[in-house]
C-alpha cells in the first residue's frame, strides 16, 4: 500500500474529488444562508487562504520530497511535539470521517428515502470506502477518474438546463447586510472544505519522481478549478432562488427538482443525489486512507492497511452517537468544525513552515561561511 505511486495528474484528480465531491452539494445552501448574496465573495476569501495553506504544503514538499507530514514533522520539531499536535489532528480526522458520512445519510433520510434508518446508509458507505482504501492509492486514482467524469457531466448538465430559470437581478445587492456576513461565510467555508487541503500533505510523496516537478502546477490549477465551480454553483443557486436559496440545505438538489425542458427532461434531482453519494464516497475513502497512513506512521507500523477496517468501524460507531439531531449537527459543522481545523490543521502546518524557513536560512548561512 505504502509503495504505490501515482502521476501528478492522478494526484490532481484525487485532490479535485476530495475538495469538490461533497462540498458542491453541501456548501452553497448553508453558505448563502450565512453570507446572503455575498456568498461567492466568501468563497473567494476562503479560497485565497486555501491557496496560502496549499503553498505552505508545496514548500514543505519541495524541502522534503520523500517525506509525509508526520515524517518531516518529526525531523523539524521532534517526536514529542509531533505526537502532541497529532492528538488534535487525529481527533479531527475522526470527526471529518464521521461527518462526511453523516452528511450524506442526512441527505438520504431527509430528501429521498425518509423511512430508512440512517445507519443503513452509513454502514454501506463505510464498508465500500474501507474496501477501496485497502486496495490502495493507485486503484483509487484510476477508479475516481471515471467517477469524476460522470459527476462533472451530471452537474454541468443540471446547471445548463436550468439557464431559463436564471434571474441575474437576484444577485443584487451583493452585500445587503454589510461585510460581516461575508466574513462569517468565509470562516465557515474555510473550515469546510479549504482547510482540509492539509490531508494531501500525507499523499504528495506518493507522486512518482518523473511527475513530481509538475505537481505544484497541477495542484494550484486544481484548487482554482474547485473554487471556480463552487462559486459558479453558488451564483446559479442565487439567480434561481434569490434570498430563499439560504433556506435550502441542498440547494442544487432543489434546483434540479424544478427543471422542466420541453416536457422531456424533468425532475433531474436523482442525478444530483447520485453525485452527492458518489462524491461523499470518494471523500470518505481518501480521508480513511490518509487517517490510517497518518496513524501508522505516527505509531511506526509497517503496514497501514491493518488499520483501515478498525478505523472505519470506530468512526461508524461514533457517527451513531455524535449528535442528537440535524440542528445540533448544523451547529457542529458551522461553528465548531472551522475552529477545530485551525487548531488541528492550520496551526501545526504554519508552525512547520516557519521552522523549515528558519532551518533553510541557517543552512544557507552555514554554506556561505564554509
Amino acid at each position: 500500500m505504502d509503495k504505490q505511486t501515482v502521476s501528478h495528474f492522478q494526484m490532481g484528480v484525487l485532490f479535485f474529488v476530495f475538495m469538490t465531491g461533497s462540498s458542491i452539494i453541501n456548501i452553497p445552501g448553508p453558505l448563502i444562508g450565512k453570507a446572503n448574496n455575498g456568498a461567492w465573495l466568501s468563497l473567494l476569501l476562503s479560497g485565497g487562504f486555501g491557496f496560502l495553506l496549499l503553498s505552505c504544503m508545496l514548500f514543505l514538499y519541495r524541502r522534503f520530497p520523500d517525506m509525509t507530514y508526520v515524517e518531516y514533522s518529526r525531523k523539524l520539531i521532534g517526536t514529542p511535539l509531533t505526537v502532541i499536535f497529532s492528538v488534535c489532528t487525529m481527533s479531527l480526522f475522526i470527526q471529518m470521517q464521521a461527518g462526511i458520512v453523516i452528511d450524506v445519510s442526512l441527505f438520504m433520510v431527509s430528501s429521498m428515502l425518509r423511512e430508512t434508518p440512517m445507519y443503513v446508509f452509513s454502514f454501506l458507505v463505510y464498508a465500500i470506502s474501507a474496501a477501496t482504501a485497502r486496495a490502495g492509492l493507485e486503484v483509487m486514482a484510476r477508479m475516481f477518474t471515471l467517477i469524476l467524469i460522470l459527476i462533472t457531466f451530471f452537474i454541468i448538465a443540471v446547471l445548463l438546463v436550468a439557464i431559463p430559470d436564471y434571474d441575474p437581478s437576484n444577485l443584487l445587492p451583493v452585500m445587503p447586510k454589510g461585510i460581516k456576513p461575508v466574513l462569517h461565510g468565509a470562516y465557515f467555508s474555510f473550515g469546510f472544505p479549504y482547510a482540509e487541503v492539509f490531508l494531501f500533505s500525507m499523499l504528495f510523496p506518493f507522486v512518482n519522481k518523473s511527475s513530481s516537478p509538475k505537481l505544484c502546477k497541477i495542484m494550484l490549477i486544481t484548487l482554482g478549478l474547485n473554487l471556480f465551480i463552487l462559486c459558479l454553483s453558488t451564483v446559479c443557486a442565487i439567480m434561481v432562488f434569490g434570498a430563499y436559496a439560504g433556506e435550502r440545505p441542498y440547494v442544487l438538489f432543489s434546483l434540479a427538482r424544478i427543471i422542466e425542458f420541453q416536457e422531456i427532461i424533468q425532475r433531474m434531482e436523482s442525478i444530483i443525489g447520485m453525485s452527492l453519494i458518489l462524491g461523499s464516497y470518494m471523500k470518505t475513502t481518501i480521508t480513511l486512507y490518509v487517517f490510517s497512513l497518518f496513524l501508522s506512521q505516527l505509531c511506526r507500523f509497517k503496514d497501514s492497511r491493518i488499520l483501515v477496517m478498525p478505523l472505519a468501524l470506530l468512526t461508524f460507531l461514533i457517527g451513531l452517537v455524535a449528535f442528537d439531531g440535524a440542528a445540533e449537527w448544523g451547529f457542529i459543522v458551522s461553528v465548531i468544525h472551522p475552529l477545530w481545523t485551525y487548531a488541528a490543521f492550520v496551526a501545526p502546518l504554519l508552525l512547520l513552515t516557519v521552522v523549515a524557513l528558519f532551518r533553510k536560512q541557517e543552512q544557507s548561512k552555514e554554506e556561505g561561511i564554509s
